[in-house]
């Protein structure tokens, strides 16, 4: 359920990248993550097979359940660290805009105080 869950967003996130015709989002990053996410996942199910064998395929529920968990997780952590490189780049200027308004609102605010 991992790899099946880390695919998809590698997929999704893959998809939306290539058809943008700009990446100010750094969607190319988000698709790296996810496609190293999947890679992991992908040995991981390889070295569980040789170790099990056929009953790699026939896993309890609840082992499913942990997993789906797991790699909904991992999306979600990628997701994560997604938005605060995004935030911490701010490519297209909105945090600075909104935080040098917030300035010059202050600086208004301290000068009519003084008179």
């Amino acid at each position: 359920m991992t790899l099946l869950i880390t695919v998809f967003a590698a997929v999704i996130a893959t998809v939306k990248w290539y058809t943008r015709k700009n990446d100010d989002m750094r969607l190319g990053i988000l698709c790296f993550m996810f496609w190293g996410a999947s890679l992991m996942w992908l040995v991981d199910a390889i070295f569980e097979f040789a170790e099990l064998g056929s009953a790699y395929f026939t896993p309890e529920p609840a082992d499913m359940l942990n997993d789906a968990f797991l790699g909904l997780s991992v999306v979600a952590l990628g997701l994560v660290i997604w938005v605060v490189r995004l935030l911490i780049l701010d490519p297209k200027g909105v945090i600075r805009k909104a935080l040098k308004k917030n300035e010059t609102k202050g600086k208004e605010k301290n000068a009519n105080e003084a008179y």
